[in-house]
């Protein structure tokens, strides 16, 4: 009887080690279809981007039978909290940042082959792109960049119509003058940001540029101080500051700026046109008071650097490196998708993805006038990469992102130091970071 039991038994076990024997016994194989991809970014200044990027990366894990994870940061911790997944060798698969993160590409994978899949679509690397994310010596890219935002400057056209500049200044020297006549007439100073922010950096940046000054010239050796131009640089900011400017542009936070122009309080500013849509959402009056032209003309030209270089770097510890440059180049097929939720602030690295963007730009149906943001159609001709003239090195960006110009600024502005001393503590400061980076 108890043989015929356990034959029994012996038999159903068999029965179900056959049925569910895979499950079972071997769990482990069916957790190791399970995909994921873990992705950290900056918070976008357009919530609604936001919203649609993790839709659509939870949409694309469902036809990928992938996991997709999004944890948004803001723009300020971007940088350390990826410096610390960096050298503790794990954490996310993919890394968004506002700016080329060429600082991080000992710890990224060669981005390469992303390219030169999009190539058969979108056709070869756009300037800005290309230039965004090489390392020229290893001939490897550290990040794939996919969209970009402008830097046009924006100001009200009601208070410039008080200093007899209804259509805004066009050059620096206008700037200052018409600046200062605004500030004595209605109280209201200008409000270029040059507080150690990524608005801060952008605009230091983008008028040291401007006067024909090079942090590091094409071929990555230390310019900076080689020759007048810091020190013209230096004096007019000084000039801008004391005359027309206030205080608090060399200590806002994050998008301090905007808030000031929001909140009337500011004449003009350099920023993307993320302040110019706010305006629209907030108050319309406000909204058809800014007015957008390209940027001043300085010494060096119309030029401003990119307000973002959106660039997506794949850890070499990422736990899923296929699958998330799988991701990689399906974010690119969604850049018309991205432009419209972003409400237009970002501008596609391959132009094919809009095809009628100009047309976007002389008709948009918020805007007023119906064509406001048309100055923006040539943006590309004036909008140099970061780390221009030569490319966006780790040297480079640890200038940008150390705030080295904003200090630079204000200690010349303050007086702290004069006009010479502070310009050769800049060369200093730059010389140590290039030593730094000389290997890479």
């Amino acid at each position: 009887m108890l043989s015929e039991i356990g034959k029994q038994i012996s038999r159903r076990q068999c029965l179900a080690a056959a049925c569910f024997g895979p499950f079972v016994i071997f769990p482990a194989r069916s957790q190791a279809r399970e995909r994921t991809i873990r992705i950290a970014k900056w918070s976008h200044f357009v919530p609604q981007f936001d919203a649609w990027f993790e839709g659509m990366a939870q949409e694309w894990g469902r036809q990928h039978d992938t996991t997709v994870t999004v944890d948004n940061l803001p723009v300020e911790q971007i940088w350390g909290k990826a410096k610390a997944e960096a050298q503790s060798g794990h954490g996310h698969d993919i890394w968004i940042f506002p700016w080329p993160p060429a600082e991080f590409q000992q710890y990224s994978i060669d981005h390469t082959e992303i390219y030169e899949k999009l190539a058969f679509g979108y056709g070869s690397i756009p300037q800005i792109a290309y230039r965004s994310t090489l390392n020229p010596k290893t001939k490897q890219h550290f990040a794939l960049a996919d969209y970009w935002v402008p830097s046009p400057f924006q100001y009200f056209a009601d208070f410039w119509a008080e200093a007899n500049m209804p259509l805004g200044p066009i050059h620096y020297g206008s700037l200052r003058s018409g600046g200062q006549r605004i500030r004595a007439k209605l109280g209201i100073p200008c409000g270029l940001s040059f507080a150690p922010t990524l608005e801060g950096n952008v605009t230091s940046h983008t008028l040291f540029y401007a006067f024909r000054c090079q942090v590091f010239d094409a071929d990555g050796n230390v310019a900076i101080n080689r020759n007048a131009f810091t020190g013209e640089a230096l004096k007019y900011v000084k000039a801008l500051s004391t005359e027309a400017g206030t205080p608090e542009e060399f200590t806002w936070g994050p998008s301090g700026n905007v808030k000031a122009m929001l909140a009337r309080k500011a004449s003009c500013t350099i920023n993307g046109i993320s302040l110019a849509r706010a305006a629209e959402q907030a108050d319309p009056d406000i909204a058809r008071q800014i007015q957008l032209q390209p940027p001043l003309l300085g010494p060096y030209g119309v030029t401003a650097f990119p307000y973002v270089t959106n660039c997506s770097l794949v850890w070499k510890f990422a736990k899923n490196p296929e699958g998330a440059k799988e991701f990689l180049v399906g974010l690119i097929d969604q850049s018309k998708a991205g432009y419209e939720k972003s409400l237009g602030c970002n501008f596609p690295i391959y132009p094919k993805t809009i095809p009628n963007l100009i047309v976007r730009l002389e008709k948009d149906s918020k805007a007023e006038p119906p064509d406001k943001y048309g100055h923006l159609k040539d943006a590309l001709h004036w909008t140099p990469n970061l780390g221009s003239p030569g490319f966006a090195t780790p040297a480079w960006m640890e200038v940008f992102n150390s705030s080295a110009l904003p200090k630079l600024f204000a200690d010349a502005v303050k007086g702290e130091l004069s006009i010479e001393e502070a310009a050769r503590a800049a060369e200093s400061t730059v010389r140590r970071i290039a030593e730094k980076w000389k290997d890479i």
